[in-house]
């Protein structure tokens, strides 16, 4: 996203949009093209969204109800990845599913996903979201809270692709809870933290996807924009800091209940650990109305080198 240009969700359904292709090591394949973002590697929300959309591709009559994902590569910008899925296990109430994504042909991610039948009438929990979170609509956005710096204020490795990328060019309108951690560590150095989101417009129709599976790749997709904020928060580490350096490791996702994408989401996250240059966060995804829909639990690498 450039400057003057109106939010829009078109990078995800462009990033989970994926083209059937002739597999070459395991049962089928397909291929998705990276986002533009304004850093060195990929976003590591297209690799976890798109591995789920080839997983779900795979299986008729079961639902995605978890993935297990390690990030081996840096994976370029803009560029396609190559995903070859193994049918690992079709029974009766579960499937399993590994996909393995590649580019410039070395592997690059790799993600274990299973699916579940599903057993109506089945005792159930949901658990309760965090309280006295502000509603969204008393929060500012991304965009108003950039826009609201003092031009004075220090920026940090903070750029104009990156502003702009803040603001508008993610797909999902984000407001945080104390504050966001862009250019400052803004409010108390907690380990915890909440994120309302949603689509900046009505997520349209994906080939290959029903408009559930559509809604768990959505889910998959913007959950790693800020799981790692948590840790960044308690450790005083803002992302504009200079010589901060993070990546994505590994990652696990457990999609409990279905929920439309069409209205504001509370995404709760807490620090679980920061210790040799890795920090570890949970995450866990409430409707408005409370009910728990998704937990996340991610490992990152956040490293200072200066």
């Amino acid at each position: 996203m450039t400057a003057g240009t109106e939010p829009t969700s078109a990078f995800f359904a462009a990033a989970v949009t994926l083209k059937p292709a002739e597999p070459e090591r395991y049962d089928l394949a397909f291929t998705a093209t990276t986002q533009p973002c304004p850093w060195p590697k990929a976003y590591g929300g297209d690799m976890v969204a798109q591995a789920a959309a080839a997983a779900m591709r795979s299986v008729e009559g079961k639902t995605l109800h978890s993935t297990h994902s390690y990030f081996l590569r840096p994976v370029d910008i803009g560029a396609e990845v190559r995903y070859e899925v193994e049918l690992l296990r079709d029974g009766r109430g579960y499937a399993t599913r590994q996909v393995r994504g590649f580019q410039n042909g070395k592997p690059v991610y790799v993600c274990l996903a299973n699916f579940a039948a599903g057993e109506p009438g089945a005792a159930t929990y949901s658990a309760e979201p965090p309280a006295g979170v502000p509603a969204p609509e008393e929060l500012p956005s991304s965009a108003s809270y950039l826009s609201g710096t003092a031009p004075d204020a220090p920026r940090g490795t903070m750029t104009d692709a990156s502003r702009a990328y803040w603001s508008g060019g993610r797909s999902f309108d984000m407001r945080h809870v104390p504050g966001p951690v862009y250019l400052s560590v803004e409010g108390e150095r907690a380990p915890q933290q909440a994120v309302w989101l949603r689509p900046f417009e009505k997520l349209g129709s994906v080939e290959g996807l029903t408009d559930a599976q559509r809604d768990l790749a959505a889910l998959a997709y913007v959950c790693d924009y800020t799981i790692l904020e948590p840790v960044l928060r308690v450790l005083g580490l803002a992302w504009a800091r200079p010589g901060l350096v993070t990546a994505s490791l590994d990652h696990a996702m457990w999609f409990h209940r279905p929920g439309p994408m069409d209205g504001w989401l509370l995404y709760a996250q807490e620090a679980v650990a920061a210790e040799s240059g890795r920090g570890l966060a949970t995450g866990r995804f409430f409707t408005a109305a409370g009910v728990h829909l998704a937990t996340v639990v991610q490992e990152g690498l956040i490293r200072t080198t200066s």
